[in-house]
């Protein structure tokens, strides 16, 4: 996946600037598409350059002026053409957390018994702020009657993937941390 076809994912909810985008990338797709603000950008000028977003100058008096995106009719082509696609492969798990792991034996087990804390701490912080979307998304509604009153359930349906992923890196996070609890009373117990 290309990171135009999250941009214009973002863009679906109407116009924004890429200050908004960047933000919105944090609160809404951050659970399944990373990008730093810059490569943000870039893309943001190749779409407008190919036509996909439009963007108009917002002039502003004590702050530089901003630019607010729009998809373009071509940019809804786009997008309907890439939801369309056959998918790629499955993604695959790329975890500098989980290679730490894996060289827990002959490393230093505290180190990787904190870095699994501080990811479930992550993991909890995210997991609120994905109900604190949630909620705001769900407005009071039942989740029935959001999907039945909804004008768009894709971004409520990818906040669920994504709080899925969180609870279970929690579950993961602390089954890990009961057996390397039991692991290190097993050594203590044989030194």
């Amino acid at each position: 996946m290309a990171l135009r076809n999250a941009v214009m994912a973002a863009l679906l909810k109407g116009e924004a600037s890429g200050y908004d985008l960047a933000k919105a990338f944090d609160a809404t797709v951050a659970n399944f598409w990373m990008s730093t603000p810059q490569q943000l950008y870039r893309e943001l000028d190749r779409m407008e350059a190919e036509g996909l977003v439009t963007a108009r100058v917002v002039e502003q008096k004590r702050r530089p002026n901003k630019r607010l995106f729009s998809l373009t009719e071509a940019g809804r082509k786009a997008v309907h053409a890439y939801t369309a696609e056959p998918l790629g492969k499955p993604a695959v798990i790329r975890d500098e957390l989980l290679v730490k792991v894996q060289c827990l034996d002959a490393g230093d087990m505290e180190a990787v018994r904190t870095a699994i804390a501080e990811r479930m701490e992550w993991a909890t912080a995210k997991l609120a702020r994905y109900e604190r979307l949630r909620q705001r998304l769900l407005d009071g509604r039942s989740e029935e009657a959001y999907f039945a009153e909804a004008e768009r359930i894709g971004p409520y349906l990818t906040l669920l993937r994504g709080m899925s992923f969180e609870r279970e890196n929690l579950q993961w996070g602390d089954m890990a941390l009961r057996r390397l609890e039991q692991r290190t009373a097993a050594l203590r117990a044989d030194g």
